[in-house]
């Protein structure tokens, strides 16, 4: 029966989590008290400036608040904590393989810090982490379609000279105002230069959303994509994601607040997952959201009676789909 179950004990795959917005609750508080975002530790306060926790009129409204807490990426000590937190904190949900994506120019935004700074923080976190849990993990660079050519160049720079460790590229932000075709000469490169690709797509509601997941593909070579759930809106590129092989990072709670869908029966995690569309559970923001990964399975399980069995089928979907290693994946998760 799926109420006797604890989802924390599911050994689970996520592969999209915003590690910027991996806050640990305690320590999201306590940052924003010593640097003045908050003027107390009511969780009202905390709530109101921090915390996306009941569903907001669009995904930009839920922006605004991703942008306060970009005050608190403050220094280099405060990233390694941050990337040690949200590995100790996920392993301890049950999360044995954890995909980690971080944008440069959020942080840079947040710190002034340099982008070697930046990306040597949050590797020694993870080997932190890793001494102490078994865990797999990796880190992908998120490019921002808001972002300036000259930017985007600088963190392409960036990130091909530190392929070695990064596990793919993604691509973020509104897609609804950005044409694909603006970013076929960076993820081109990307492509030619051998890191996978996700593309965040097909989040909001929209009657070209579909479209815009198969250029993704098309255009800017994702064998993943970020959310993707709108596809549902057109049997054609349903079945192309499935003849591509195409994996969708679906993340229900996150849909749920920036309400991607009329209401919580209304998500299209089952239709996809029954159609036999290649899906994953993920928590996108658990910091902002003040969840965990457990959470998204709790609510697959109260509107749509996901089991074990499903859970374990999805998981193995995600650990198929993951971009890191073979060896590093087998290591933690031998017996998927």
């Amino acid at each position: 029966m799926t109420s006797l179950f604890s989802p924390k004990r599911i050994p689970k795959v996520e592969l999209h989590r915003h590690l910027d917005c991996s806050w640990r609750y305690s320590t999201l508080v306590e940052l924003a008290k010593e640097f003045k975002l908050i003027d107390s530790f009511e969780y009202s306060e905390v709530e109101s400036k921090l915390l996306v926790t009941s569903p907001m009129t669009d995904l930009e409204s839920v922006l605004k608040k991703f942008s306060r807490a970009q005050h608190l990426l403050k220094n280099e000590a405060v990233l390694t904590r941050l990337t040690f937190e949200t590995l100790e904190d996920a392993y301890n949900d049950g999360v044995r393989i954890l995909e980690l994506r971080y944008s440069l120019n959020f942080i840079q935004g947040g710190s002034g810090l340099s982008y070697d700074k930046i990306h040597g923080a949050l590797l020694k976190g993870i080997e932190q982490a890793q001494k102490k849990y078994p865990i797999a993990t990796g880190l992908i660079s998120i490019f921002q379609r808001g972002q300036s050519k000259e930017h985007l160049q600088k963190i392409l720079d960036f990130t091909l000279q530190n392929k070695s460790t990064f596990i793919a590229a993604d691509l973020a932000d509104n897609e609804a105002a950005a044409d694909p075709n603006s970013f076929k000469w960076l993820f081109d490169k990307i492509y030619e230069a051998g890191l996978p690709i996700t593309v965040h797509s097909g989040e909001t509601p929209d009657i070209k959303a579909p479209q815009r997941v198969k250029e993704a593909i098309e255009i800017l070579h994702a064998t993943r994509i970020g959310h993707g759930i709108q596809i549902v809106q057109n049997q054609n590129v349903i079945d192309f994601v499935k003849s591509k092989n195409v994996h969708l990072e679906i993340c229900p709670i996150s849909n749920a607040l920036t309400q991607a869908f009329i209401n919580r029966k209304n998500h299209p995690f089952l239709d996809l997952y029954k159609t036999g569309v290649s899906v994953s559970i993920n928590s996108d923001d658990p910091g902002i959201f003040n969840t965990y990964l457990s959470d998204d399975y709790r609510y697959l399980i109260h509107h749509f009676g996901l089991t074990t069995e499903d859970f374990a089928k999805i998981n193995k979907l995600a650990y198929d789909a993951s971009f890191i290693l073979d060896a590093e994946k087998k290591r933690v998760m031998p017996n998927i």
